[in-house]
């Protein structure tokens, strides 16, 4: 199929209709998306960045939460950047049913067992064996006081960083980008731009500013990359499940957070970087080559109205497609 163009037959107003910026955002709703995201966020942590807690060029001073300041830097930023973003294009271009299936999305948390277990085992178990080639031997035993900081780390991730990214990456992005693109071009698109999105934060602390190698922002973006590979085959193989997408993203913020001070004392960000990269590229590439590209996506829905409800897929339990 050939078709690009998102089709909007039940929502909102015909692009056409609209005037100035509200006819800009709903005649390019990627376009418009991207922009915001990006913008609405570098904008927002200009201050961060030029504080002590980075460059040092302004005298500005952030509170410091659970013993970061970034919670109140850098997560204002990311809300919003992809959630605000989000939120205001499906607003102006779908109306209200787009709304109800943008926040539909994020009660799709009915799916097999086994989506849970790799978001919430397998993956955290291969990010922890990645490192363990660069770990030079210094190598501990993760204590009973790790374990018991994994499940309240893993929902003040899921509050934090999982609902300021993902409603926009994926509930938003992800699916009008399949309808144009298909698989393997959205996850080629989507990739980059997650990861640029990004880059500004590493002028500070965020990014280990000021001693971070140069090598470090690429080496993390060829695992936003390739990562998100993983995040469009699982998205799509859940029925479009946004709690999934928000767990196997948390996970590995997670799982480094809480694990590897411990078990890798002497490692650093730049190096378990690496390991992670090596993992997540030879994953992209194994599902890029059993799937052919699609990632879990029918090439035959882009026939059909971006809105058409989702086909029911063996995954799921109970989930609840269409317009919530």
């Amino acid at each position: 199929m050939t078709n690009t163009i998102e089709a909007r037959s039940t929502t909102g107003t015909a692009p056409q209709d609209r005037h100035g910026i509200r006819g800009v955002i709903a005649r390019h709703p990627l376009g418009s998306f991207f922009t915001l995201a990006l913008g609405l966020s570098w904008l927002a942590w200009v201050p961060y960045i030029l504080s002590p807690h980075g460059m040092g060029v302004w005298d500005i001073h952030f509170a410091e939460v659970l013993g970061s300041a970034q919670f109140t830097g850098v997560l204002p930023g990311a809300l919003l950047g992809p959630l605000g973003g989000a939120f205001i294009v499906t607003a102006v271009a779908d109306g209200r049913p787009g709304l109800r299936r943008w926040v539909g999305r994020l009660f799709r948390w009915r799916v097999a067992w086994y989506w849970y277990a790799l978001a919430l085992v397998v993956v955290p178990a291969l990010i922890i064996v990645s490192a363990l080639p660069f770990a030079g031997g210094d190598v501990h035993a993760p204590t009973a006081l790790v374990f018991a900081a994994v499940v309240p780390g893993l929902v003040i991730q899921l509050f934090s960083t999982g609902l300021s990214e993902e409603p926009g990456w994926r509930d938003f992005a992800l699916p009008r980008l399949q309808h144009r693109f298909g698989g393997l071009g959205a996850a080629a698109i989507l990739g980059p731009v997650w990861a640029l999105w990004h880059m500004p934060l590493y002028l500070s602390d965020w990014g280990g500013w000021p001693d971070a190698h140069w090598s470090e922002p690429v080496v993390f973006a060829l695992f936003t990359i390739t990562f998100n590979v993983l995040m469009v085959q699982v998205f799509n193989k859940t029925g479009e499940s946004l709690p999934l997408a928000l767990l196997l993203h948390v996970g590995v913020n997670n799982t480094i957070s809480t694990f590897f001070p411990t078990m890798y004392p002497s490692m650093t960000a730049g190096t378990l970087m690496i390991g992670l990269t090596i993992m997540s590229t030879i994953t992209a590439v194994v599902l890029l080559i059993a799937t052919r590209g699609h990632l879990g996506y029918d090439p035959a829905r882009r026939a059909l109205p971006i809105d058409a409800p989702i086909p029911s897929a063996e995954p799921l339990v109970g989930s609840q497609h269409g317009t919530r």
